[in-house]
């Protein structure tokens, strides 16, 4: 027989092994330390510990000049945020902001790309591109381990939902003006949530559904914002 511990090969009969003396009934193989840190090595780490590396990674140092850049345009965003959150939804107030003529390039570039399926997702693919955009800026960034970036991504994907607000509260009314020139009382067919509400039978609901965009896009903000703000400090305590 063969030791299962040394391989000696020796004569059957004896409990232990001459060589080594290892008793064979009380033996039991040990798994080898290489196999054990290999299977470690390769084991999956969960997507939840991945994504929570992205959003919160800080390099071991710092540009001082960078990080001081940062919270300087974090401040800036501060103060545009709280003049958005305080201007009235319903009402032309909100689309007359700068950052609203930054919105509606990719509003209406939302139309052109989303035309091949369809009517309905025509009209539908204004709002889808307004939103689709910051949501790529913001994965985009998280996969570039820029968790900043990500924070400015998230923000703008907020406020692209409150932008969209006084659009939709407008289904109704019609009073907005258009890209056309006209507002939605004559030009009725260009008002997308004219159409996509009246559509799916929800037009009497434009103000709640309103809201909900304004509330959704407002805690968006607020929580890139503290995201930000976080990252802000743990790259200076760097």
């Amino acid at each position: 027989m063969e030791c299962p511990r040394c391989h000696e090969v020796q004569e059957e009969g004896p409990e232990e092994c001459r060589a080594c003396g290892v008793i064979f009934s009380r033996y039991r193989p040990g798994r080898p330390p290489a196999a054990v840190d290999l299977e470690a090595d390769e084991a999956p780490v969960p997507w939840q510990i991945q994504l929570r590396d992205r959003m919160f990674r800080v390099e071991p140092s710092e540009n001082r000049a960078a990080v001081v850049g940062r919270g300087v345009f974090l401040g800036i965003l501060g103060l545009v945020t709280v003049g958005i959150l305080t201007t009235p939804m319903r009402g032309p107030y909100l689309m007359d902001s700068f950052i609203h003529w930054i919105d509606l390039p990719f509003h209406e570039a939302g139309h052109v790309v989303f035309s091949p399926l369809g009517t309905f997702m025509h009209i539908l693919g204004g709002t889808l591109g307004q939103l689709l955009v910051p949501f790529i800026a913001l994965a985009a960034f998280l996969r570039e381990e820029n968790p900043f970036g990500a924070a400015v991504g998230g923000w703008w994907l907020g406020q692209s939902f409150v932008d969209c607000s006084p659009y939709i509260a407008d289904a109704q009314a019609r009073v907005l003006l258009l890209t056309t020139g006209e507002t939605g009382q004559v030009d009725w067919e260009s008002h997308d949530w004219y159409q996509l509400l009246s559509r799916t039978g929800l037009l009497s609901h434009d103000i709640f559904i309103a809201r909900m965009a304004w509330v959704l896009g407002a805690l968006l903000m607020a929580a890139s914002l503290a995201w930000a703000a976080h990252v802000v400090r743990r790259q200076w305590g760097r």
